[in-house]
Order: C-alpha cells, then structure tokens, then sequence
C-alpha cells in the first residue's frame, strides 16, 4: 500500500518547499494586492454576464396559417367629432367591417385636448313625440312599431325603426343621408343634435379589433358609408374643408414583449392642405417571444413608409387616415437564454489561472532584475 502512495506522491506537480526557504518582498506583496483586486474585478465581471440573459434571434419561415392579427391603437384626431368619426377595416380576401363599434371607446375632447366625455360609440339621444310608423301615423297604445325606411326599404314588409337602421337601408341603396332632420327615427335619437352639439371638439379613439392575418388596411375616417364604396354623405350640413390632424398615441399588432419598439408611437402630424388622405404602409413581421422561463409571446413587428395624398382637382377624394399592412413571410423568433454554469467555471479558472499566472511572471521580473541590480551595485562599491 505504501508502494502506491509513493507512486501517487511522485505524482505531485505542486512540490512544496518548506516555510523557512520563503523570501517574502514589497515588490511582491504590491503584485499580489494589485492580481487580487483584478482577479476580484473580473470574478465580479464574469458572474454579472452569467446571471444577465443574453437574446437569441432566429429568422424561420413562417408557416402558421388561419391565424387572426390582433391590432391595437390609440389615436386623437383633434378636429374630427366622435359622432362623425368611423373606423372601417377589410382585407384582399373580401372581407370588410364598416363602422366597427365592438371593442372601441372614444373620448370627447375640446380644442385644449381636455376629456368632455368618455363613451362606447352608439348613437343614442332622448326621444320626442310618439315614433312615426311606416304607413304615416304615429305609434298607438299596443300598436307593433314598424318605422319607415323613407323610400329604402328593399320589400314592402322592411321595417327601420332605428336612425342605424335607417342608415343602413340608405347605405344599401347607395343613397347618401344628408338630412337627418328630415328622418323621423334620426329627429327622435338626437342624432343631428349630437352633431351639431360637438361642433369644434375632437376624438380620442381607443381600443382593438381582429382581423384575418392577410393583407388589409383599416381607416379612419369622417363620413358615413355609402354602398360599398365611402363617399362623405354630411356635406349638406358640415361644407367645411376636412381636416385629418392625428396624433398617433400608440399603434401595435399583438401583444407586448420585452424591447418591443412600436415606431409610430407618439407621431404627430397635422394637416397643411384640406381634403386629403394620409396614408401609413406597415410591412407586418411575425415574432414569438420566448423567455428565460420558457413563457411564449405571440406578437409582431412592424416597419413604415408614410404617403400624403393631396386631393386632386375636379374629384371627390375620401379624406381620413389609412393604415395598409401586408405581412411578411418571414417569422422573427427571439429566445432569452444564459450562458452555462460550466461554462462560467471555465471562465473563471481562466481568470484566476491567467492573473496567478501573470502576476507570478511579473513578480519574478521584478525580484531578479532588483536582486541583479543590488549585486552591480555591491560590485561597484568594493571596487
């Protein structure tokens, strides 16, 4: 057994020399603080990179399919009036929504930008007299209200009994409502009151909508619809010029992660000529978020390219403000991941093994070249 120890013994790489042989010096005790701070520096270095999460970033096509894009915004149009303020969304595969209200809040706000009002959109007002019916009376006690579509009704048993209603009978035919006074269902609802009351204010519109992940667009606009194409239909009572100042409060599709930058939040923009269509083209990119406990974030990216376009002379051009998105057909995944703990290791014995190593070449320099120039100077004094 003993024959194995020895074997083991010679082994050694550290010989051990004994207490009584050690030369201790300035010079060294100096190297050795300095090596100890460095060593202690980059330790500290070294654990900060290993505790901090470092992101990967992947490029990967894009392959999910019958998937909804989610978009959110926050936009002041400071000379629109909400009654008169509508948001429309349709997409290349035929799909529209005019006039979306789900999910929408606008908030009415006077020319120094202060809240006079916070609602869902809807039309709504106090009522007056007794409804008008669709053969010319008025409603009688237990009597079924059926109101008139005032020429647009598409069979003789159509009933409008609300001004919507009767908006959309109109938008049918592809008429344009251009005196709600004139409109029993319209009178009775306040509508053109509400009009008239919010003259001058603005609109902070809010809120989110899904739509179909293809290429589309979504715009606001102030008119109604007309058929399937948008004509301002409120000329008759609102002849001023059109004037689409916006401030885009934030504009985002999907979710929020962590360094998501959203580059249209906080854009101004106001209007210079009347009557014209400002323009944002988005190119859409999607992006999972992966992080470091394994949490996954559906979201997406997007860049921008804006276009104003000026009303061309002798035609009726739709003013508002359109967001064009198309996606892209590459996917972005980012995944928050640390370096591994044997890799810290490495790096530590590196760092401790290298300064031990550095400080020792130094100290040795030093003590032999201040060992070698105290003996030239004992030889120049004896001779």
């Amino acid at each position: 057994m003993d024959r194995v120890f020895n074997k083991v013994r010679n082994l050694d790489a550290y010989p051990k020399i004994n207490e009584d042989f050690y030369s201790r010096t300035l010079s060294g005790g100096v190297i050795t603080l300095v090596a100890s701070i460095a060593m202690f520096l980059l330790f500290c270095s070294e654990l900060g990179l290993y505790l901090h999460t470092v992101t990967e970033t992947k490029l990967v096509v894009d392959t999910s399919r019958g998937e909804k894009l989610h978009i959110n915004f926050d936009i002041t149009f400071p000379a629109v009036s909400c009654t008169l303020l509508s948001l429309d969304a349709m997409d290349i595969s035929g799909e529209q929504h005019l006039d979306i209200r789900h999910d929408i809040i606008k908030k009415r706000i006077d020319s120094n930008g202060k809240v006079i009002e916070e609602r869902k959109e809807g039309i709504g007002g106090p009522q007056i007299e007794k409804p008008l019916q669709r053969h010319g009376g008025r409603l009688e006690h237990n009597e079924t209200y059926c109101g008139s579509c005032f020429g647009a009704e598409a069979s003789d048993d159509e009933c409008c009994n609300s001004c919507e209603e009767v908006r959309e009978a109109y938008r049918r035919k592809g008429w344009g409502l251009t005196n709600p006074d004139l409109i029993d269902q319209c009178k009775r609802e306040g509508f053109a009151q509400k009009i008239k009351d919010e003259e001058g204010e603005g609109c902070n519109i809010y809120g989110s909508l899904e739509v179909n992940k293809v290429a589309g667009n979504f715009h606001f606009v102030k008119s109604f619809h007309q058929s399937s194409i948008h004509i301002p239909d409120l000329l008759a009572f609102q002849e001023d010029s059109y004037n689409i100042s916006h401030k885009i409060n934030k504009l985002s599709f999907g979710d929020h992660y962590p360094g998501k930058k959203n580059p249209l939040d906080g854009v101004h923009w106001f209007q210079e000529n009347p009557n014209g269509m400002y323009q944002y083209f988005l190119k859409v990119v999607p992006t999972i978020y992966t992080s470091i406990r394994g949490h996954t974030i559906q979201s997406n990216q997007f860049s921008v390219t804006e276009h104003y376009k000026s009303p061309e002379i002798g035609r009726r051009s739709l003013p508002g403000v359109f967001f064009f998105y198309d996606l892209s057909p590459i996917k972005v995944t980012f995944t928050e991941t640390h370096i591994s703990f044997l890799h810290f290791m490495t790096n530590v014995c590196a760092i401790v093994g290298g300064i031990f190593t550095v400080a020792g070449i130094v100290d040795s320099f030093v003590y032999h070249g201040h060992k070698a120039l105290r003996k030239k100077m004992e030889i120049g004094k004896l001779g």
